[in-house]
């Protein structure tokens, strides 16, 4: 019998992918959005209504919910952080409360920004203490608490199982959807007008489309063990490509055939005065993925963007 999947965030950069590697597999899946949601083929939910997505939980009766929807852009975060709370933390909460009265497993999408980033820490395992350096990182650690705190409630451990993956880039309609993405942006912008980029902070830019193929792995494996209780209900996910933002435009530029010489690399690492603060490195391990036998090899950074590269032409 064909298994459902629900994906929420289905109409952002990671929640595209997402649905496709479980099509791919043979999933019936439902993808809902928001501002961005266009019935039928995107199913318009709202996360901040309980009854909306409990009437959306008994219609569609997934197995698995992966959920992809937050506010994930650290400066907007800081912009609206009573919006951000609401989604990243209470409709997480409460989508995983309605989750587990119902048996349904939760795939919880977090990030490595719960970590401080601090040098010499990393990489983080499973087991490392979070510090989050910022408000995006607060409330994506929160609502990871909420969605463990749902199920234990309900008896459900095991059930819930949260994914912290880095920044990622992938297939965008708009660059400005990853940051990894728009850095192409910048090199364009750097061949008229000086641009500073930052070359202090580590970044392991991870595809959409691995992320995407282990969240249907996790489905799989969770699904189908009986002791949901036996397994971790952390994982981490991270490619081991490593790259400063000022080295990705310098990779992007070769790629372009195009000089760099008005863009200034910035060593300086945070403004102390800045509103919002970011790690310098937060490289994640994927050891405890790799012990419940699920593939972590990732596309080739350089590669990807080779073949890529010419829709970024002008």
């Amino acid at each position: 019998m064909a298994r459902t999947a629900l994906i929420t965030g289905a109409t952002g950069l990671l929640g595209r992918q997402v649905v496709k590697a479980f099509e791919s597999a043979g999933w019936t899946v439902v993808g809902t959005g928001f501002t961005r949601a266009k019935p039928p083929s995107i199913l318009r939910l709202d996360l901040g209504s309980p009854a909306d997505v409990a009437k959306a939980l008994d219609e569609i009766k997934p197995q698995v919910v992966v959920h992809c929807a937050a506010n994930r852009f650290p400066d907007k975060c800081d912009s609206d952080p009573e919006g951000t709370r609401a989604l990243n933390i209470a409709a997480s909460g409460s989508l995983a409360s309605l989750s587990a009265a119902r048996d349904i497993l939760l795939i919880y999408i977090s990030t490595d920004y719960v970590f401080p980033g601090i040098q010499g820490q990393s990489p983080y395992e499973v087991s490392a203490t979070p510090s989050p350096p910022n408000l995006y990182g607060e409330t994506k650690h929160e609502g990871e608490k909420a969605v463990l705190a749902a199920y234990t409630a309900a008896g459900k451990e095991g059930h819930g199982v949260v994914l912290r993956v880095p920044v990622l880039y992938g297939e965008a309609e708009q660059p400005s959807e990853s940051a990894v993405n728009v850095l192409m942006d910048a090199v364009w912008k750097s061949q008229e007008a000086t641009v500073k980029m930052d070359h202090w902070a580590l970044r392991y830019p991870t595809n959409t489309e691995d992320v995407g193929r282990v969240s249907k792995d996790l489905a799989t494996k969770y699904l189908g063990t009986e002791d949901k209780k036996s397994l971790p209900q952390i994982l981490h996910f991270s490619s081991e490509d490593k790259y400063t933002k000022y080295e990705i435009c310098e990779l992007f530029a070769e790629i372009m055939g195009l000089p760099l010489e008005k863009m200034e690399a910035n060593t300086e690492g945070n403004d102390p005065n800045a509103s919002v603060q970011r790690p310098y490195d937060c490289h994640l391990s994927s050891q405890a993925l790799r012990d419940l036998g699920i593939p972590t090899s990732t596309i080739d950074f350089v590669g990807w963007w080779r073949r890529e590269a010419r829709a970024y032409r002008k």
